[in-house]
C-alpha cells in the first residue's frame, strides 16, 4: 500500500471517537448491540477472527470500533465482503451470495455517521462459531462428506517461485454415483499457498489405457465448493482414479508432506433423487485468449473474448469467472441468431484474484440457452498504475501459468437438455415469472 493512503486510513481511524466504556442510548441511531454486530456476524466474521484469513479480528465491540471509518469505506465501495458480482447487472438470483443488502450497508454507515455508539449491552447477540481453516465449510449445511480423496504428499518450500504437483491416485469410489456438493479443501498449513487445485476423473477403456472421464473439481484461492441442483447428475465413475493439479505459490511458510484433499457429498434416496429423473451436468473449462497468445503492453489495457456454442439446449447452473492481478472485469452473454437477441447473463467487475466465487444460480433462474445460441465470454485488462492490484505496470504480461502471468478463462457448470427438458424448463420459467408480477400487483 502508498504511503499517502496509509497516511489517510491513519487519519481516518484517528477521527473516531474514544472509547466508551458504559453502555450508551440508542436514540434515534443503529447501535453496535442491537443491529451492527449481528451484521457483522452474517457477512465479516467468518473471516475476521483469530486464525482466519482476515487481517483483523472483528468479535467484538472493542475489536470493530477502531476500524468504523474503514468498514464503512469497504462496505460502500462493495469491496468487503469480497464478492465480486455485479448488482445492477444480469440475473440476480444466487445461492450462497455473499453480497450486503443496501439496508445492511445503509445501517452500517448511519451507525459509523453517528459516532460507531455500542447501545444497551444487553441487546448483544450470542456469540457464534464459524468453521476453522481446514475444516469442511459446507459440513454446516450438509454434514461430514461421503467420500474424500487426497492428493499424494508434497513438500512445499517457505519461498521459490510457482510450483506445480500432478500426482495421480486411487479414487476409491466403487460405485458411480451421483454428486450433491463437492469441496476442495487445502490444508490448514497450507492454505496461503495454494493458489489453485483442479481434479479430475481418469477411467480405463476397453485396451486398459487410463483417459480423460471429467472434471471432479475445481479450487481457487477463496472458493467455498460446487453444488448440483437437482434434476442434474455430474457422475463419480466407479473403479476409476483422481488425476490432480495443484499450483503452489509460496507464501514464506515450509509445509512438509502437504495434501489437499477433495469431498464428495452424494445424492441419495432421502433427497428423492431418481437418477433415471435426471439430466448429465459437467463442468467446463472455456477459454478467452485465442490459445493463449496474447500480451498486455508495460501501462495498458486489453480486452480478450471466447466464443461457445452447442449443438443442444444447454442450462447453465454456475459461472466462475477467472483471471490474475491484471484482470479486473468479465461477463458472460447470450446471443441467439434465431431472434437476433442478445442478453448480458453475469458479469463480475471490480475483479479480485484473492477470491475466486462460482457463482451459482437459484433452482428455476439458471440460464437456459437454446442449440445453436453462442455463448460470449469477455475479460478486460488493466496493466497500468490506475489497478491497485498491479504489481508492475512496467512490465509486458502474457498469458501463461504463474500467479505473475495472465489468465482470462471461465469454470462453468453445463446441464445437457433434451428438447422436451428444454422446453419443459421454459414453461416454468415462465410460469414462475407470471406468479411475481401478479404478486406485485403488475398484472393490474
Amino acid at each position: 500500500m502508498k504511503k499517502t493512503k496509509l497516511i489517510g486510513l491513519f487519519s481516518a481511524i484517528a477521527m473516531v471517537p474514544a472509547l466508551s466504556s458504559a453502555a450508551e442510548p440508542a436514540g434515534e441511531h443503529p447501535t453496535y448491540a442491537k443491529e451492527v454486530s449481528r451484521i457483522i456476524q452474517d457477512n465479516c466474521q467468518i473471516c475476521h477472527q483469530p486464525g482466519q484469513i482476515g487481517p483483523m479480528s472483528f468479535t467484538s465491540y472493542e475489536e470493530i470500533r477502531p476500524w468504523a471509518p474503514l468498514i464503512r469505506l469497504k462496505v460502500l465501495e462493495r469491496e468487503m465482503p469480497p464478492y465480486q458480482y455485479d448488482h445492477d447487472i444480469g440475473i440476480q438470483e444466487l445461492k450462497d451470495d455473499w453480497r450486503m443488502s443496501d439496508e445492511d450497508i445503509n445501517t452500517l454507515v448511519a451507525w459509523v455517521d453517528a459516532g460507531s455508539p455500542m447501545g444497551n449491552l444487553e441487546d448483544l447477540p450470542a456469540a457464534r462459531e464459524y468453521p476453522a481453516v481446514g475444516e469442511w465449510r459446507l459440513a454446516n449445511e450438509l454434514g461430514q462428506p461421503d467420500h474424500i480423496i487426497q492428493s499424494t504428499p508434497w513438500d512445499v518450500p517457505a519461498a521459490g517461485q510457482d510450483l506445480w504437483w500432478e500426482p495421480e491416485v486411487p479414487s476409491g469410489i466403487t460405485e458411480s454415483r451421483c454428486i450433491k456438493a463437492v469441496e476442495t479443501l487445502p490444508s490448514a498449513a497450507a492454505h496461503g499457498s495454494t493458489h489453485h487445485a483442479n481434479s479430475h476423473f481418469l477411467t480405463q477403456d476397453e485396451n486398459g489405457e487410463w483417459q480423460t472421464f471429467g472434471r471432479l473439481s475445481e479450487y481457487a484461492y477463496g472458493k467455498l465448493g460446487e453444488k448440483v441442483p437437482e434434476g442434474a447428475c455430474r457422475t463419480v465413475p466407479e473403479n476409476s482414479k483422481v488425476s490432480w493439479s495443484i499450483h503452489y505459490y509460496p507464501d514464506g511458510n515450509a509445509v512438509p508432506d502437504d495434501q489437499v484433499t477433495v469431498g464428495i457429498w452424494y445424492y441419495d434416496e432421502e433427497d428423492n433423487f431418481d437418477v433415471a429423473e435426471t439430466y448429465p451436468q459437467d463442468l467446463r473449462l472455456y477459454m478467452l485468449d485465442g490459445g493463449g497468445d496474447y500480451l498486455i503492453p508495460p501501462h495498458g489495457k486489453l480486452m480478450t473474448q471466447g466464443f461457445h456454442s452447442f449443438d443442444h439446449p444447454v442450462r447453465i447452473d454456475s459461472w466462475q469467472p477467472h483471471l490474475h492481478l491484471r484482470g479486473v472485469a468479465m461477463s458472460m452473454e447470450i446471443f441467439d441468431p434465431e431472434t437476433g437477441r442478445r442478453e448480458v447473463l453475469s458479469q463480475a467487475s471490480n475483479w479480485n484474484a484473492g477470491w475466486n466465487h462460482s457463482h451459482t444460480y437459484e433452482d428455476g433462474f439458471q440460464p437456459l440457452i437454446p442449440a445453436g445460441a453462442t455463448i460470449i465470454l469477455t475479460s478486460w485488462f488493466d496493466n497500468t498504475a490506475a489497478n491497485p492490484r498491479n504489481p508492475d505496470p512496467d512490465q509486458w504480461v502474457g498469458a501463461g501459468q504463474r500467479t505473475t502471468d495472465e489468465m482470462s478463462h471461465a469454470w462453468i457448470a453445463v446441464t445437457h437438455l433434451d428438447d422436451e427438458g428444454y422446453e419443459k424448463m421454459l414453461a416454468e420459467q415462465a410460469e414462475r415469472e407470471q406468479r411475481t408480477v401478479a404478486g406485485s400487483g403488475g398484472g393490474q
